[in-house]
């Protein structure tokens, strides 16, 4: 490695400036928005790969990926740049200095107009480049009092300095959820809060395998630093600005393409486990599945299909059935179809060497290959080893599709779980097609889980393309979000998993990856006691995704009925998922369209109060919920900080009022789910609802949350059928606008509709908090609480 210094203005243009560096390398700096710049470095003037598959600013890249060089679907703003000792480069909004030797500093245009520091690059070498290899690296400083976060699926706190991480997907079933690193998945991206100049990020457009190290290393040669280094690929990097975190979060999402928009049953609970399809009665588990749902009153949604399926002896096989285990698929599925309940089924990239079309593949060239041989890269893989499907070959990409239409979508299975992607191919020079130009594995790793699933994805919509798609992808990186759901991998049965998955999926969603959700119940390792799983289940159901999952040691299941005492408080827990569904579903509307996280730290609502950055259980769901559940064994009390805002917040169960930037200490026992409402917000909610599609949504509730004295509040609603394409045409969507205000004397609510879908129930119920004794009129009717009002 060598550290680079010396740099030339080379030539200017409309969108940035490129400079020569030490003579060699090509330093490339775009101005892509007033506070989004890009720094792209190429080792001899070269890429070492020329396309990307994250960044998709506008719409979704080509399956061969997007030229490194495109600068589309930015606004190209213009910039002022100033040559001298240094050079200057400046927006309203951002400045960036470049200083000898190589070296940058980033400020940022202030509300009173003035310029602040926000960052800058360690000035003892900010840049190292390999000699003969493609390492590269990139160094910071690090600055007393700023909170960094980000890195996606990462175990520990969620404010990451003084740590060390690695960005290596690995199949980590039974991980620690506090301390186990790597993990399954590929986010390079931190987001850093600074004391006094608002929040930056930066996200490395790199899919080679790296690290992050944010102030575990000293060295006496070098101010407190942080540092980003890169086994292979290109050293390209966006560095964005924003006073507020929020919009940081926000602008990344945008940037590597958005949010898929999921069908509404999708909210619903998801059974599974490996149990069932491993048993030699597979079929006839999975059928009494569907009777127990209905014996032991649990509403349900879908089920996934572990890979059981597919097995002959004790080993999994892509695309093949075990009919000794499923004699009927098609009677199956259609019991499933008939109940209601959507099958998904779990498939694997990588075919065992006994598969029964292994020699079929190899002949087709469908796999990544041996660096040294013509051969398939032969790779360890579930108790055996094999070989893996090259997803940037358009034959592979046809065969797999093939085989998930007419061995899935044929047979009545609706969905695909894209599972065990993580490509643990370790001769870093096994050859993949690269759709014509050959890349070497371990520069792309993470895309093939991300290329997997768009496969699915477009194999899903050439089947059905009249009804939006659901699949779940474990691995993936910036982008994944584009096609599928994720989850955090194969967690341990533990009280301290709860805890950690928690932070987990925040940070997944600072890091653009919304839709995300945990095994409930513990995946690996016992099966979780009566207390455990209930807190498990009144965790769950506040996140995206809800599927209780398990591969028990004892070869047991985790299910709704596991435990007949607690059977009711996991109802319970379930019909408040249920009734939640309204406001879900405008949260999944909001995630896709706004580009606004479902699942929220309190400090991205709340940046300006301090306390919201301390570590805490507590999470905003949508900008209106703060859930606070109980993650203690034996708790009877819980304690939960409410932050600063300018309405205050209203508990949910009790209807008391508390003040913002509060305490409130709950007695709780093993029903209780802490739940805070902020002050101004109209939450929508389904009564009776036991399916999350909307035809069962027939009958709805108004929950108002006044704020004390005189105030204006809007809130919003979003409603179509859940299921089909149309849904951003006028005909198939309406947006509800809610306008909530008040006054000592009394409370007014009035609303409008946009667009012409029609939902299933005519009038809403109008509810207010127990604690607020002002009358409410509604769209002219007055004194509603506790009425139906016609919508």
């Amino acid at each position: 490695m060598r550290t680079l210094k010396t740099w030339a203005l080379d030539a200017r243009d409309a969108n940035g400036v490129t400079l020569t560096v030490d003579g060699t390398h090509t330093l490339r700096i775009a101005v892509l928005e007033e506070a989004l710049f890009r720094v792209s470095l190429k080792k001899a003037g070269e890429w070492r790969l020329d396309r990307t598959w994250s960044v998709a600013p506008e719409e979704d890249v080509p399956f061969e990926g997007r030229s490194r060089e495109d600068l589309s679907g930015f606004s190209l703003p213009e910039f002022t740049c100033t040559e001298g000792e240094t050079l200057t480069i400046e927006t309203d909004a951002l400045r960036l200095t470049v200083e000898n030797p190589l070296t940058m500093r980033w400020d940022a245009r202030q509300a009173d107009g003035t310029w602040k520091l926000v960052a800058e690059e360690r000035p003892t070498g900010a840049y190292m480049l390999g000699i003969r290899d493609h390492r590269n690296s990139h160094f910071l400083l690090r600055k007393p009092g700023e909170k960094v976060y980000g890195l996606g699926e990462k175990a520990g706190e969620l404010e990451r300095s003084g740590r060390r991480y690695e960005m290596r997907n690995l199949d980590a079933m039974g991980y620690d959820a506090r301390t186990t690193d790597p993990l399954y998945k590929h986010l390079p991206v931190t987001f850093t809060v600074t004391p006094d100049a608002g929040a930056f990020s930066v996200f490395y457009d790199n899919l080679a395998s790296c690290w992050f190290d944010l102030g575990n290393e000293f060295d006496n040669y070098h101010k407190p630093f942080r540092a980003y280094r890169a086994l292979d690929g290109d050293l390209d990097y966006y560095f964005a600005w924003a006073p507020e975190m929020l919009d940081l979060v926000k602008g990344h999402t945008r940037l590597t393409g958005g949010t898929a928009f999921m069908p509404r049953w999708a909210l619903g609970y998801s059974g599974s486990t490996m149990a069932y399809t491993d048993r030699p009665n597979a079929q006839e588990e999975l059928e009494g599945f569907l009777v127990k749902l209905s014996e032991h009153a649990i509403p349900c949604d879908s089920f996934q299909m572990s890979s059981g399926y597919t097995s002959i002896g004790s080993k999994r096989y892509v695309f093949n059935w075990n009919y000794e285990k499923f004699p009927d698929v098609e009677g199956m599925t259609k019991k499933f179809a008939d109940a209601g309940v959507t099958l998904i089924a779990n498939i694997k990239p990588a075919l065992l060497q006994d598969h029964p079309r292994f020699d079929e593949a190899l002949d087709a060239g469908l796999f990544v290959t041996d660096s040294e041989t013509n051969s398939y890269a032969d790779a360890v893989y579930w108790d055996d080893s094999g070989a893996h499907l090259d997803f940037t070959n358009p034959a592979s990409i046809a065969w797999w599709q093939k085989g998930v239409t007419e061995q899935l979508l044929k047979k009545g299975i609706a969905c695909t779980w894209n599972d065990n992607n993580e490509y643990e191919i370790w001769d870093d020079e096994a050859r993949c097609n690269g759709f014509g130009k050959e890349i070497p594995v371990a520069l792309i790793r993470p895309l093939h889980s991300l290329l997997m699933s768009r496969a699915s994805k477009e194999a899903q919509e050439a089947f059905d393309p009249d009804h939006r798609q659901y699949l779940i992808s474990r691995a993936g990186c910036p982008g994944i979000q584009r096609y599928a759901q994720t989850w955090s991998g194969d967690n341990y049965t533990r009280w301290e998993t709860v805890r950690y998955n928690i932070r987990m999926g925040l940070s997944m969603s600072l890091s653009g990856i919304y839709n995300v959700g945990h095994d409930v119940g513990g995946f690996s390792g016992p099966k979780p006691e009566p207390e455990l799983f209930v807190r498990w289940v009144q965790n769950g159901i506040f996140h995206p995704r809800f599927t209780i999952h398990s591969w028990n040691d004892d070869g047991t299941a985790n299910e709704a009925w596991m435990y007949p005492e607690v059977l009711p408080l996991i109802r319970e827990a379930l019909a408040f998922r249920y009734r939640l569904t309204p406001y879900l579903y405008t949260l999944t509307w909001l995630a896709t369209t706004a580009d606004e996280p479902m699942l929220r730290p309190t400090f991205l609502d709340h940046p300006h109060d301090p306390r919201t950055f301390e570590e805490t259980d507590d999470f905003m769901l949508g900008r209106d919920l703060l859930v606070a559940n109980v993650v203690d064994k034996g708790a009877a009390e819980r304690t939960v900080y409410l932050p600063k805002n300018e309405t205050g917040w209203w508990n949910f169960w009790s209807g008391e009022y508390h003040a913002p930037g509060t305490e409130a200490t709950l007695p709780v026992d093993l029903a209780s789910m802490p739940l805070f409402v902020r002050a101004g917000a109209v939450i929508p909610l389904s009564d009776g609802a036991n399916r999350a599609n909307a035809k069962a949504d027939t009958a709805r509730t108004l929950a108002v949350f006044p704020v004390p004295g005189r105030f204006e509040a809007t809130s919003v609603e979003y409603e179509d059928d859940g299921d089909t394409v149309n849904w951003r045409e006028a005909a198939g969507h309406s947006q509800t606008h809610y306008a909530l205000s008040g006054d000592d004397a009394g409370l007014t609510l009035n609303w409008q509709h946009e667009g012409d879908y029609k939902p299933p129930y005519e009038t809403v119920r109008i509810l207010l908090p127990e604690g607020e004794e002002r009358s409410i009129a509604v769209n002219g009717m007055a004194d509603a609480n506790g009425k139906t009002v016609g919508r």
